[in-house]
Formats: C-alpha cells, structure tokens, sequence
C-alpha cells in the first residue's frame, strides 16, 4: 500500500481507519473549513456532491464503493465549511525513496467556489505532506481545460510541467482530453 496513512477496512458504507488520518484545521483564508476523516455518515452527501454534472464533468460518475473503498491507495478528507460536509481532497503517496512523491484531487460543491476554499484545501494539505509526511514534491494533475482550478492550484504555487495528451477518457466515454501536469517543490513555498 502507497498511502501510508490510510488503510481500508472491509466493504460498504465503512470509512477506513480514521484514526491515522490527519485533521487539518488553520485560520488561513477560511477559518470556517476544516479537513477531517470521512465519517460514515458523509457518503451519501460526497456521493451528492460528485454527482453534481459540473463535478462530473472532470470526475466522472461516482465508482463503485466510493467514497471508502473505490481508491485504497488514497487518503481522503472531507472539506467541511460551516459544519457541513462541502467536498473532498485526497492525496496518495509514492513511497519509494528514489521516486518519492505525492499527488493530489480535490472537489467541492460548485455553490460554494469562489471563495478560496478549493485553494485553501490544497494549501492546507501541501504543507501537511511537506511538513508532516516528509515529501519534497507534490504534483497534480487538472484536465487542461479546467481553468479555475489551474488557477486555484496556481495561487498555492503549482507550476505547469507540460501538457499530457489525451491523458484521460472523457466522462462520457466518447474520447480523450489533455491534462496538465503541475508539480509543487517543498523549496517552492
């Protein structure tokens, strides 16, 4: 197993072991966001939110046993704003120390961007695996032509590596897009 802080647990509607998932709190730009475990009881509201078509558009359906168990290799945490459930960020860890890395996804409900949460998020979680998990590069990886959220991972101090072509299915199965490659130094920030 990559991630390292993750393991998961079974089947069903069970998070993983929450237990060894950070909690990532911070005044920042949104005091009112926090990032914790998943819960139980947050499935079916990420489920809501991942349906929402302007997600889908560049995550595609939900898959089988997501939120829990579709991505083992993940660690996931919920972005909570205001107490409720608001979208999810994960990261997974490339642990090999010749290529050790990691990688980063987020969404968030539409209703709330705008705001600074998505760059606040990514923020939040770059620093926990640069300060706390020990890694010297973070990458990402956006469909290019997601624009807000190039800009929202610009703002944290991503810079664009290149363009991958047709990198990704598109959500409807008709074809193929490009993504871009954006990577983050710990020397960067």
């Amino acid at each position: 197993m990559t991630s390292g802080d993750q393991v998961a647990a079974g089947g069903g509607d069970e998070p993983p072991d929450a237990a060894r998932v950070p909690r990532l709190e911070g005044a920042g730009i949104a005091p009112e966001m926090v990032l914790r475990p998943l819960a139980a009881g947050d499935a079916d509201e990420l489920r809501r939110i991942h349906s929402i078509e302007e997600v889908t558009r560049w995550w595609d359906s939900p898959a089988e046993g997501f939120p829990f168990h579709d991505e083992p290799d993940a660690t996931r945490l919920v972005i909570e704003v205001d107490g409720a459930v608001s979208g999810m960020i994960q990261y997974s860890e490339e642990l090999d120390p010749k290529y050790r890395h990691a990688g980063i996804d987020v969404f968030l409900d539409p209703a709330l961007r705008g705001r600074g949460l998505g760059t606040e998020a990514v923020r939040r979680v770059v620093r926990h695996l640069i300060d706390d998990r020990g890694h010297h590069r973070v990458t990402i990886d956006p469909a290019a032509e997601n624009r807000a959220a190039i800009r929202a991972y610009e703002k944290v101090g991503f810079r664009r590596v290149g363009v991958m072509r047709a990198y990704e299915r598109d959500a409807d199965g008709s074809g193929w897009h490009d993504g871009l490659l954006l990577e983050l130094l710990a020397t960067d920030v």
